[in-house]
Parts: C-alpha cells; sequence; structure tokens
C-alpha cells in the first residue's frame, strides 16, 4: 500500500490557493494513554488542524522542550510501543481523512527496521515522518524505502544553516520543509522572531517546497504572525500544555480542540 505524500501536497496546495498557512499540530502517541492519544488527535484535527504530526515518544530527545517531554514520559512509563504510534495514525487518519505524519528521532527507526517502518507507516495511511536528527548525508536508506512507499521525507532547517546547507537539505526533502524558528528546543515563547522570516526567505530561495515553522509558536497572535510570511505554522507544547493542565481527559479534548478553531482562524493572511 502507498503512503499518502500526495495527500499532504494537495492539503498544503489547497491552504495556499485559500490565501492562507496550513495549521499543523503536533501531539505525541500515548498521551494521556493510547486511547486518549488517539482521541486528541481527532479532537485537535476536527477542531480545524490541516495536518497532524504524531509524536514517536523518546527516552532521549534532543529537540523537545520540557512540556513535550513529560507527556513522552507519561507516554513511555504507559508501555507505548511503535504499533501504538502505527495505530493512532490510522485511527487519526481513517476518522478525519487528513494527512497524519510521524515526528520521531532516528534511533527508534533504525531499531525497528526502515522497511518495516516504512511499510507499516504506508499501510496505516501515514503521509510520512519528520526526522529531525538524520543528517541529510545519511539519509539515503530512508529516503528510498520512504519513496518507494509514498511517504514524505521532511528535513529540518535551523538560522544557523548555511545557504549551501539549506539546498543540500531542501533538495532531499520532500512534503515541506520545517524550518525552527529559533535555535534551542520546543516550547513557548514571547516572540517568534525575525530570525524565523529570514531562515523562510533564504529556504525558499533554494526550494519550491512549502517552508512551515514551528518552535515557540504557542499563541493565536504569533500563529497569526508567522502565518504572514510561512506556508505552514506548527504547533506543538501549546496542545500538549492543554492536555497536561486539563482536569480530567474530556476537558482536555474540549481544550485542544477549541485551540486548534482558535489557531485555524490566524491562518488567514492578515487575520
Amino acid at each position: 500500500m502507498s503512503g499518502n505524500i500526495e495527500l499532504l501536497n494537495t492539503t498544503l496546495a489547497q491552504a495556499r490557493s485559500e490565501n492562507r498557512a496550513a495549521l499543523i499540530a503536533y501531539l505525541p502517541a500515548g498521551f494521556p494513554s493510547v486511547e486518549g492519544g488517539i482521541a486528541a488527535v481527532k479532537a485537535v484535527l476536527d477542531g480545524g488542524a490541516d495536518v497532524m504530526e504524531v509524536g514517536l515518544p523518546h527516552s532521549d530527545p534532543v529537540l523537545d522542550g520540557p512540556v513535550i517531554q513529560t507527556a513522552d514520559d507519561i507516554a513511555l512509563r504507559g508501555g507505548v510501543k511503535i504499533a501504538d504510534v502505527m495505530r493512532t495514525v490510522r485511527e487519526a487518519h481513517r476518522a478525519t481523512g487528513k494527512p497524519v505524519l510521524v515526528m520521531t528521532y532516528w534511533n527508534p527507526i533504525d531499531r525497528y527496521g526502515v522497511e518495516r517502518f516504512t511499510a507499516e507507516l504506508a499501510d496505516a495511511g501515514g503521509a510520512g515522518c519528520i526526522l529531525p536528527d538524520l543528517p541529510v548525508q545519511e539519509a539515503g536508506v530512508w529516503r528510498e524505502h520512504a519513496e518507494k512507499h509514498g511517504l514524505a521525507t521532511v528535513f529540518v532547517v535551523a538560522p544557523s544553516s548555511k545557504d549551501e546547507r539549506l539546498a543540500k537539505i531542501t533538495a532531499a526533502g520532500s512534503g515541506f520543509v520545517y524550518a525552527a524558528s529559533l535555535m534551542g528546543v520546543t516550547g513557548t515563547r514571547e516572540s517568534v522572531g525575525e530570525q524565523a522570516q529570514d531562515l523562510v526567505r533564504r529556504t525558499r530561495a533554494t526550494t519550491e517546497l512549502p517552508v512551515c515553522v514551528g518552535l515557540g509558536v504557542s499563541n493565536v497572535a504569533q500563529a497569526a504572525q508567522v502565518a504572514g510570511f510561512a506556508d505552514g505554522v506548527i504547533v506543538g507544547t501549546a496542545f500538549v500544555k492543554r492536555m497536561l493542565d486539563a482536569p480530567d481527559e474530556a476537558a482536555g479534548l474540549e481544550a485542544v480542540r477549541e485551540l486548534a478553531g482558535d489557531l485555524a482562524k490566524g491562518m488567514r493572511r492578515g487575520a
């Protein structure tokens, strides 16, 4: 079975045709439980997110801030497995018809087996993978299997990336480019600075792929600001925090659904 890279491409192109940025949301699988995590992902997509990133919880994250680390720890203590990640992708895509990617560090895929992982993700209806710690020069095997199974390979670029490096990264990627708005880890920030806009400009000079900005976008005002210059706005920590702060799961689901709706309104240019 082929994965859903074309659905991802179409979704991002549709947002552009409507003169708005796409809202890309993130939640880890297995948080607060496997069933609860599936419900949360569906709630965010139903609330207005265009694309979903399902995180594969990892014990040694390099990009995730303390809020997402807390959620990952809850998921790992609950015994979440890669099979649960695949199930989350499958059920979320089946229920909403929207593109769902997995965000993961390389080690779990390497141990699981690249062919097995890509085949199962495609079978689950996944659209691709975001791989923040896989160097482009070491990505040949992954890209070969991802392309065979119709999956996007999304690489991360940072403000520190030189133009020559940007060109190499974007040439190897597909789906979209994940532009990290700042140096550091995920989390809420007071502002999303000019670094992000400059990075989007430099990245666009190297590729026709959509450029989507993440890290630090946590409220409607920031999302609207980023939507003014990026093809997509990636929000993760704010959704996780809503779930963590809720008194119970039902309240958490309502909170993330509401946040998705509020953020979606900010995606229109000049909103």
